[in-house]
């Protein structure tokens, strides 16, 4: 199955499980990504109608219960749903070594592109009126910065064993510096990708963050060239080298929401309105700022005002990206 096509489905999956109404196939075609644009020519609705069929059979194909109803006697046409409890699978104990390999697998799914592709159609059926039900929504963090171009030269470096050369550049310094590593591997830590290795020039092992490496990292030399250390724990390593001041965040998040984030959180007890105030503390306060907008209105920050200006203006980016898509 092609990338594009699979990145649809899943789209679609995410949409039709996060509501408990039924979506139209016109509303699915201007949220879901992936579609033919409705350009009111016979061509794209028949484009549209064929691509969708098959999606529907596809979906059918590999057991997702895809319901076919309409919400009230008052609709004019029928629409589609994902009944949760007949999709979701029964308990599944994992092995050490089966649960190591899920975790790559979602790492590596939080870097694509998929993530701000579903929340995207999220936000335009909640906007379109279609009421979406929070305790049945994935916990989808979108990303809003730009791909990481390096992110695939660096993995693959770090899967050959590899040894890398491109160019950095460090918040300190004003012009990039060619850097020579044995790359060890490529992590996400707080919503960031690092790559660790041994730094060649200095002799020691170093983090880098792939948003500042600047142009195409070059794999030189052959592959198994070197060993990464036998205990070597990556996301151990960044958090030791990239781990900064410890910064306090206040929310107030409505009762039965965020449970992801309760997690990590200290109880302050009720607000006023009703809502759980929390305490959190983060050395990485913008990327904490990029999973709070994921929660959309369940979640408000008190405090401090820089952690809550940066979450409205992403929310107002992600607005942007809803009404020019």
């Amino acid at each position: 199955m092609a990338a594009k096509r699979a990145e649809r489905l899943v789209n679609l999956v995410i949409a039709l499980l996060s509501t408990r109404q039924f979506v139209t196939a016109a509303r699915i075609r201007a949220t879901v990504p992936g579609y033919e644009a409705d350009d009111g020519s016979d061509r794209a609705d028949e484009a549209f109608k064929r691509m969708f069929e098959r999606d529907k059979a596809d979906l059918r194909e590999m057991g997702v219960p895809l319901e076919t109803g309409r919400t009230s006697v008052f609709d004019t046409e029928d629409g589609y749903r994902i009944a949760r409890a007949d999709y979701e699978l029964p308990e599944i104990h994992l092995t050490g070594e089966e649960a190591a390999a899920v975790g790559l697998a979602l790492r590596l799914w939080e870097s694509a592109r998929l993530a701000g592709a579903a929340q995207s159609a999220l936000v335009k059926l909640k906007a379109a009126g279609v009421d979406l039900d929070a305790t049945r929504a994935l916990p989808i963090q979108p990303r809003l910065d730009r791909g990481e171009a390096a992110f695939e030269p660096c993995y693959a470096a770090a899967r050959d064993r590899r040894a890398l050369q491109f160019d950095y550049r460090r918040p300190d310094e004003d012009t990039a510096v060619r850097r020579h590593v044995q790359p060890w591997g490529v992590v996400a830590w707080h919503g960031r990708w690092y790559l660790v290795g041994q730094d060649l020039d200095r002799q020691a092992p170093r983090v880098f963050r792939l948003s500042r490496v600047a142009g195409t990292p070059k794999a030189t030399g052959p592959a198994g060239a070197f060993d990464p250390p036998a205990d070597l724990d990556l996301t151990s390593v960044v958090a030791r080298q990239v781990g900064g001041e410890e910064h306090l965040v206040v929310v107030r998040a409505r009762p039965g929401t965020a449970v992801g984030l309760r997690r990590r959180a200290t109880s302050l007890g009720p607000a006023a309105d009703g809502d759980d105030l929390l305490e959190l503390r983060t050395t990485e306060p913008w990327a904490l700022a990029d999973e709070l907008t994921a929660y959309g209105a369940d979640v408000v920050v008190e405090a401090p005002t820089e952690m809550r200006d940066a979450v409205v203006e992403r929310l107002t980016r992600l607005a942007a990206m809803g009404e020019t898509a």
